[in-house]
């Protein structure tokens, strides 16, 4: 991995086997940062890749996530980069107190901007669903670099549990957690069933541990969670970017263009960058097919990823947003949404069947009598006239002629 780029590999860790390290969410919250924010390097000019892959100008002519809200749960947004401004919603601040609007890392502003910064005249980049709303949830600032040590302060899962809570709790329609423990805690287990169960579409990376053994990365591996493994531009995947079944599509997660903090741009790498691609892109999905359920949204984007890469590391493929957005799935509905399907039943409309069908009797009751008539007429008719229309008993046959009068007819007897 390039070691060019100061925010590249980093991803926010939640420690659950450790204790936790800094203020309680108790105390006072800062009004700033206790040292200076690290700086980024210089941006690449140019359309950054993830754009020129994704065609936004078409994708954001179908949805831009206007009126859907995503809760990033993570480091804080700093809601002063310029293309942020007006796109964030303030949440709680698990880790500090307050509000969750302080980003002393940059991670969860790296992590917003690709979701939803506005587009901006002088800037190349803007976020993958530019109309959404940001809930700021700030958890944690334990940053992991290239060489696998960690540092800054850890929160704690009681923390993430409450946070994930907020985010259901504040209307988020979408979660993204870039974020990975790798211990499973019961409290934030329940917080992420929770959230399933709520309709809300759940979207965590897979980790950046695959060079240290893979360990199950969490909440990635819950249940209704979309695992996010992270491909480079040539989509391959990122040796770091972890393998296995919790993994299910990969999205652009090296050299990545994104805000920081306080104003402008960082490249960034890492399975914590990738995870936001898909998070928006089930924000896209969620206003331009708002009657698809958070598990349809998550079948639609897995469904239409672009496969062509084989082994666990790349889940069903790479995310394609526009096909997300626009491919209907094949599958038949089930019972019940064919039940749904079915036009309402007038309640009359019994009584107008019955009707037609006695009419209908009617009918044809009425055109057998005629025929009988008919037939009647034809067979009485003769009769009648060769009796002068008197009447009397049915007529009976003529004497049987003497015996061997030629005249006589064959009868045959038993």
């Amino acid at each position: 991995m390039p070691r060019r780029y100061v925010m590249s590999a980093l991803a926010v860790f939640v420690s659950l086997a450790g204790l936790l390290v800094g203020v309680p969410a108790s105390a006072r919250a800062p009004a700033a940062c206790p040292g200076p924010v690290r700086q980024p390097a210089p941006v690449p000019s140019g359309t950054p890749w993830p754009l020129q892959r994704y065609d936004q100008t078409k994708l954001n002519a179908l949805a831009d996530g206007r009126g859907i809200v995503v809760a990033v749960i993570d480091s804080g947004v700093d809601g002063r980069n310029p293309q942020l401004q007006g796109a964030v919603q303030p949440g709680p601040d698990q880790l500090d107190g307050g509000n969750s609007v302080l980003d002393c890392v940059g991670h969860g502003t790296g992590v917003a901007g690709i979701i939803a910064a506005r587009p901006a005249k002088d800037s190349p980049f803007r976020g993958l669903a530019p109309g959404a709303t940001i809930l700021a949830l700030r958890v944690s600032e334990l940053i992991e670099g290239e060489n696998g040590t960690a540092s800054g302060r850890q929160g704690t899962p009681a923390g993430l549990a409450n946070a994930i809570r907020d985010a259901v709790a504040r209307h988020a329609k979408v979660i993204n957690l870039s974020l990975v423990s790798y211990r499973d805690d019961p409290a934030v287990r329940d917080a992420v069933a929770a959230a399933v169960g709520s309709d809300v579409v759940v979207v965590a990376a897979a980790g950046n541990g695959a060079e240290q053994g893979n360990r199950t990365p969490y909440p990635a591996a819950y249940d209704g969670v979309i695992g996010v493994g992270a491909v480079a531009p040539d989509g391959q995947r990122v040796p770091s970017s972890q393998t296995g079944p919790y993994v299910d599509l990969v999205a652009p997660g090296a050299q990545v263009v994104t805000t920081t903090t306080p104003s402008g741009l960082a490249v960034v790498d890492g399975t914590s960058f990738a995870a936001p691609f898909v998070a928006a892109t089930a924000a896209l999905i969620r206003q331009y097919r708002p009657d698809l359920t958070a598990a349809q949204v998550a079948a639609q984007l897995t469904a239409t990823a672009d496969g062509g890469r084989a082994g666990p590391g790349y889940g069903a493929g790479v995310l394609n947003p526009y096909r997300a957005l626009t491919e209907r799935l094949g599958a038949s509905p089930g019972p019940a949404a064919q039940a749904l399907a079915q036009p309402a039943r007038d309640p009359r409309a019994g009584t107008r069947e019955s009707t037609a069908r006695r009419r209908t009797v009617l009918i044809a009751l009425g055109g057998l009598s005629i025929v009988l008539v008919a037939f009647l007429v034809a067979a009485v008719l003769p009769a009648g006239r060769r009796r002068r229309w008197r009447p009397g008993l049915r007529e009976l046959p003529p004497p049987t002629p003497p015996d061997g009068d030629p005249a006589a007819p064959a009868f045959g007897g038993s």
